[in-house]
């Protein structure tokens, strides 16, 4: 794994072994506390074709809490969000969640696991109205849930509420982001997964969807985020992971890591490989 001269490791974290590997991995708070981690990857290498998009990458997400991953464009992020989502198979290692093996090739099981995907671009569905999205989101959940879902996604996003027979299609920026993440909430996800969530927002868009996601943290709901707004990312999260050519290059608390220069850190990775 390269790592950078004078830009090491930052913090600890434990990530529980995998059972096809011996490999040590680092060691964090967690156990201390006596917890596992809700999200565990372990080793997890990809490859399209000839290409590595991650290398031996490991992470884990505690219970409750913000984890952004950040990296220089192609750094292998939204691959390892489409991985955790059962969207790519590995090449190694394992992913788990709540300690059971996360499949691969049936994205719809992973939804069923309790992990939801907002994707690059958010992926609306545009001919359909706001209230056919939504529901379109709660199809893990019994029709009632579905019912009270709707009702939970109007309360909280009241512009929905306002657009409920809308194309979906005709919705703002902004709109669309907001009905992106209701819809992803309908499934009563444990983990909810955001990728690139600020991509073509508005500022003050962007401050009403980072404010939306520490809310839901503070409600319980468990964030895996990568995002281009480093420091807005790194102002909410609990701890942060630094991707860079597939490699995990550093780690450690959100407050660590908003002191090092990451443009220097993502060079020297550069250099050290």
């Amino acid at each position: 794994m390269p790592t950078c001269p004078g830009l090491p490791f930052t913090g600890s974290r434990t990530v529980i072994p995998s059972e096809n590997t011996e490999k040590s991995m680092e060691t964090h708070n967690i156990e201390e506390r006596g917890l596992a981690p809700l999200l565990n990857i372990a080793h997890l290498t990809i490859h399209y074709g000839m290409v590595t998009a991650l290398d031996q990458v490991s992470l884990t997400v505690d219970r409750g809490e913000i984890v952004v991953v950040l990296g220089p464009n192609g750094a292998g992020k939204s691959t390892l969000m489409g991985a955790i989502a059962g969207v790519h198979k590995p090449s190694a290692g394992e992913i788990s969640l709540d300690a059971m093996p996360i499949p691969y090739g049936v994205p719809e099981r992973v939804l069923r696991m309790g992990v939801a995907l907002i994707p690059e671009g958010r992926s609306i569905f545009g001919a359909l109205t706001v209230e056919e999205n939504l529901r379109l989101g709660g199809s893990r959940v019994s029709r009632s849930d579905v019912s009270d879902g709707i009702e939970k996604a109007f309360t909280r996003f009241p512009v929905l509420a306002e657009r409920r027979n809308q194309s979906a299609g005709t919705l703002s920026g902004g709109e669309q982001q907001q009905l992106a993440i209701a819809r992803a909430l309908m499934s009563s996800p444990a983990v909810v997964l955001y990728d690139e969530p600020s991509l073509g927002l508005a500022p003050k868009i962007v401050t009403q969807i980072f404010e939306l996601i520490t809310e839901l943290r503070d409600e319980g709901v468990t964030t895996v985020l990568v995002e281009q707004n480093v420091h807005l990312a790194l102002e909410i999260a609990d701890y942060a992971y630094v991707l860079a050519s597939g490699h995990v290059i550093s780690h450690g608390y959100a407050s660590e890591l908003a002191s090092i220069d990451l443009a220097r850190l993502y060079m020297g990775n550069e250099v050290a490989e």
